[in-house]
C-alpha cells in the first residue's frame, strides 16, 4: 500500500515532488503489473518496463481501456465498491473497481484537497442533485461518488432536486432560510447547476434568501458551449443566486477519485502533491514541457491500489501555465483545460442527465 502525506497538500515543490511521485508511481506500475494480467499483457506488448527514471515515462492507459477491459489489480472478494462511467453516444460503460483501501485513500484525499479552499469546519451543504442519487451503497455513477465524497466535507445535508430534475421547493426553501447570511456549501456539476437549477429558479420569479456560499462545480463545460455560457457568466449567476460566492471549478474523472485540480482565486487549477499532469503532442504524443502549449492531458494519481488508473491519458486538451509561481501560493503545477479532442466522445464527470433513463 503506497503511503501518502496528506498534510499540507500543496506544499511539495518540483524537485520533492518528482522524486515522490516517481518513488510511488514505480511502486504503483510494478504492483498493477505483478496482479493484473490485462495490464501486464498491455506493457508486455508495448514493450514498456513496469520502473524507470522518470514520471514522463509512466506507463499511462487510455480513458476508453476502462470501457473495453475488466482492470482489477485485487481479488474480485476485496472489492466494495464499483464505480462506473458512462457517455452520451455511447452503450459502453467504464468499470473502476475500489477496495477498502483505495476508497480511503480517495475519500482522504479529496478532504483534504478541498478543506484548502473550505476550511477545516464542517459547514451546511447543498447539493444540486436528487436525493435518491446514491441510494445504492455499492455502485456510484460519477455523480453519485462526486456526491458521496464531498458530502463528507458538509453536515446537515440538503438536495436541491426532486428525482424528476424538478427543483424540490420544500428543501431548498428550508435550506435557504435556516442559513441566510451564513457560510454554506454548495456542490454540483457545472451544466446541471445552471440548467435543472440556476435557470428553474431564475424562471420561477421567487427571490430567496442571501448565503455566504462556497460554491464546488466541474464537468459539463461544453454543453453549456451552445449556449454561449463561459466561466465569468457562470461566476456572476453563482453572485446573483446566492448573494456572495466563492466559486471553484475542479477537474477530474471517475477513474481517479480522490484526487481532483481544484481552480484557486487566480483562476487555475492546481495539481495536489498526490497527484499531477503531462501534455503529449497531438500528432505523436511525446512530452510537451513549454508551459502554454497546447496538448492532451495525461493525469497521473498515487491513489489507485485497486485498479490500474495511476497514469490515464484522457480525451482533454489543455495547457500548463506554469509551475509553484501561482500568485495564491500552492505549489505545483497549475493549468487550464481547454477542452475535448475533436471526435473524442462527450463524456465527464457530470454523466449527463439522460431524460428517458435516471441514474
Amino acid at each position: 500500500m503506497i503511503e501518502i502525506d496528506f498534510d499540507a497538500i500543496y506544499s511539495q515543490s518540483k524537485e520533492q515532488k518528482n522524486a515522490t511521485l516517481l518513488a510511488q508511481f514505480n511502486q504503483l506500475t510494478e504492483f498493477h503489473y505483478q496482479h493484473c494480467q490485462l495490464y501486464k499483457n498491455i506493457i508486455d506488448t508495448l514493450g514498456l518496463a513496469p520502473t524507470n527514471g522518470c514520471l514522463e515515462l509512466v506507463p499511462f492507459l487510455s480513458t476508453q481501456l476502462f470501457k473495453e477491459l475488466e482492470l482489477v489489480s485485487v481479488p474480485k472478494s476485496q472489492i466494495i465498491k464499483t464505480l462506473t462511467s458512462s457517455g452520451t453516444t455511447s452503450a459502453k460503460v467504464a468499470k473502476i473497481y475500489l477496495d477498502a483501501d483505495t476508497a480511503k485513500l480517495q475519500a482522504k484525499s479529496l478532504v483534504k484537497i478541498m478543506q484548502c479552499f473550505s476550511g477545516k469546519q464542517r459547514l451546511p451543504m447543498l447539493f444540486m442533485e436528487p436525493s435518491n442519487l446514491i441510494a445504492d451503497r455499492r455502485g456510484f455513477s460519477a455523480r453519485g461518488a462526486g456526491v458521496q465524497g464531498f458530502a463528507l466535507l458538509g453536515r446537515d445535508h440538503h438536495y436541491a432536486l426532486n428525482p424528476d430534475m424538478s427543483i424540490n421547493w420544500q428543501q431548498l426553501e428550508q435550506f435557504f432560510t435556516k442559513y441566510q447570511g451564513q457560510k454554506v456549501l454548495i456542490f454540483g456539476f457545472t451544466f446541471m447547476i445552471w440548467q435543472y437549477f440556476y435557470q428553474a429558479v431564475s424562471a420561477s420569479g421567487k427571490t430567496l434568501p442571501p448565503l455566504d456560499a462556497i460554491v464546488f462545480h466541474g464537468g459539463g463545460w461544453k454543453k453549456l458551449a451552445h449556449l454561449a455560457v463561459g466561466k465569468t457568466q457562470f461566476n456572476q449567476a453563482m453572485q446573483q443566486l446566492f448573494g456572495k460566492a466563492k466559486v471553484h471549478n475542479f477537474y477530474g474523472m471517475v477513474e481517479q477519485t480522490g484526487s481532483i485540480f481544484v481552480e484557486c482565486e487566480h483562476g487555475h487549477l492546481h495539481a495536489p502533491n498526490c497527484a499531477d499532469i503531462i501534455l503529449r503532442s497531438e500528432q505523436d504524443l511525446s512530452v510537451i514541457n513549454d508551459f502554454g502549449q497546447q496538448g492532451i492531458i495525461q493525469v497521473l494519481s498515487a491513489l489507485p491500489h485497486s485498479y490500474p488508473g495511476h497514469s490515464i491519458l484522457t480525451e482533454d486538451l489543455g495547457r500548463i501555465l506554469g509551475e509553484d509561481t501561482c500568485s495564491c501560493g500552492r505549489k505545483g503545477r497549475y493549468f487550464e483545460v481547454l477542452g475535448r479532442i475533436k471526435k473524442s466522445e462527450n463524456r465527464g464527470c457530470s454523466d449527463t442527465y439522460q431524460e428517458v433513463s435516471h441514474d
